[in-house]
């Protein structure tokens, strides 16, 4: 089999086989963290069931960099084929779903302020929405906005999305990507305070786009779908809007002098898994002949 046919049949099959059984575990409630350690916390751990498969995904890119073209060995690829077929299925549900959150409209989840654009995002901002608000609710939306803009929020929750269907059909995944939906706002509301943005007027922004967004007549076939996109929203999850009302209303905690414990731990994860991949890249080249041909050959 040609080695670069035969890396993808194994990148399918191994990678599902990593990913599928962590997907199925329910992570403990997060604790109670300031809100940008709270969306650091919450993003770690929509992708901790994905970094296994990525591991392996790295251990086998290595290997292939030192395996003959065509790869001499003694298993049928139709076996090796039919086996990852439940896998490649969930791979191209996940793909299709991501290529159709890239085509809807800004407007079509209902808002009237987005950001969107995954390498360039921008705002979006309704001038029928904009003639409901005064100048401070159009400020504090901005700003809110402008800080989805400065962390790249768009290809966040694009990745993010794509990271959750690849779980599928395991529900602890959505779980975990509303979770980290609901902190990404509250850690933007925050920013956006920070900045000078009132979280009264924040607040009553919020309302008055909720608002519009549930009158009409197609409100209600809007509400049906499923959250499918790649924008980032002002009014973000609406199961939450008490909650995130509660604190805008409520007094501001002040500022860290320096970065949070947490939040330096979450660096130190991430810069330690980037380790770990090129470590199993590394490892297969040197060791994957040894110990994927022997596998092979007994497995199938």
């Amino acid at each position: 089999m040609e080695r670069e046919s035969l890396l993808t049949v194994l990148l399918i099959l191994f990678g599902g086989l990593a990913l599928q059984p962590f997907a199925m575990v329910s992570l403990r409630a997060t604790p109670k963290l300031d809100g940008r350690s709270a969306e650091r916390l919450a993003w770690l751990r929509l992708w901790l069931p994905v970094m296994p498969a990525l591991l392996v995904a790295a251990w086998l890119c290595g290997w292939a960099l030192r395996e003959p073209d065509p790869v001499h060995d003694h298993v049928d690829r139709w076996v090796l084929i039919g086996a990852c077929v439940p896998f490649a299925v969930v791979i191209w549900r996940a793909a299709l779903r991501a290529v159709w959150a890239l085509t809807r409209e800004p407007f079509d989840a209902g808002t009237g302020v987005c950001t969107v654009g995954l390498l360039r995002p921008k705002i979006l901002f309704s001038p029928f929405l904009a003639k409901t608000l005064d100048d401070d609710m159009i400020d504090a939306a901005w700003r809110h906005e402008q800080a989805h803009v400065q962390h790249r929020d768009p290809l966040r929750i694009w990745l993010a999305q794509l990271a959750t269907d690849l779980q599928w059909p395991w529900p602890g995944a959505r779980q975990r990507f509303d979770t980290w939906l609901e902190a990404l706002e509250l850690a933007r509301d925050d920013e956006a305070r920070r900045h000078g943005a009132s979280g009264a007027a924040l607040a009553a922004a919020l309302l008055s786009a909720l608002r519009r967004a549930s009158s009409g007549a197609e409100a209600q076939a809007r509400r049906n779908r499923t959250h499918l996109s790649a924008h980032a929203c002002l009014t973000g999850n609406p199961q939450a809007l008490q909650r995130r009302v509660a604190l805008l209303l409520a007094p501001l905690a002040e500022a860290p002098t320096a970065p949070p414990r947490a939040l330096t731990r979450f660096l130190q994860i991430e810069a330690r898994f980037i380790c770990m991949l090129m470590a199993a890249g590394i490892l297969g080249a040197l060791y994957g002949e040894r110990i994927l041909h022997p596998l092979l050959a007994w497995t199938f």
